[in-house]
């Protein structure tokens, strides 16, 4: 019978071996015995806690999907300054988070975007997360733009922030947070620049 508070502890210490697979070999190689080796478990344990693979991935998903809304609430809540701009550039911040550009997480990512295109469980985080990225930009310019420009540029910021983010997991180098920070404040400030007087 398994201590009582060890399932939170085990399920984040396969998640973090699922993140370290990924990053070692890539998802299609990644097995359940290599993640259980990797954990110090049994095979048996991710049946247990995830019942499958696919399971395991979207828990992984869930994982990073929370440490970026957790990143982007904690810098929200340090905000001095509630102006649309701040709080957008703060989502810019969030997405290019160390926590989602190290080698690890940009691999599983790119996996678990792949995978989803398969999966419908998959599919469904990655509306979730795709809606919540779109929703939050489009809030906020919303607040100074007419709501189908706040739309259109909710949508190009958006695109914006995959694109760089696709472009620096591909590259093969450290990504260049500064870099991708500038190119999406321009683009950003350009929007914002059409605010009605």
């Amino acid at each position: 019978m398994p201590k009582v508070g060890m399932q939170p502890i085990r399920r984040q210490q396969l998640i973090e071996a699922t993140l370290q697979a990924v990053d070692q070999v890539g998802m299609g190689d990644a097995s359940i015995a290599l993640i259980a080796r990797l954990a110090g478990v049994s095979n048996g344990i991710i049946s247990h806690y995830f019942q499958d693979k696919n399971g395991l991935i979207a828990a992984t998903a869930q994982y990073l999907m929370s440490v970026l809304s957790e990143n982007v609430t904690a810098r929200r809540q340090a905000l001095e300054d509630d102006s649309p701009r701040a709080h957008l550039q703060v989502i810019v911040e969030g997405n290019f988070d160390a926590s989602q550009v190290n080698g690890p997480a940009m691999k599983t990512w790119l996996a678990f975007w792949a995978t989803s295109m398969h999966h419908p469980s998959l599919h469904r985080l990655q509306r979730i997360n795709d809606h919540r990225l779109y929703s939050n930009l489009c809030c906020q310019f919303r607040r100074v733009l007419p709501l189908d420009d706040a739309r259109s540029a909710a949508r190009g910021l958006a695109a914006l922030i995959d694109g760089l983010w696709l472009r620096g997991a591909l590259s093969g180098d450290a990504f260049d947070t500064a870099q991708a920070h500038q190119i999406a404040y321009e683009y950003m400030d350009f929007q914002l620049a059409k605010q009605v007087s």
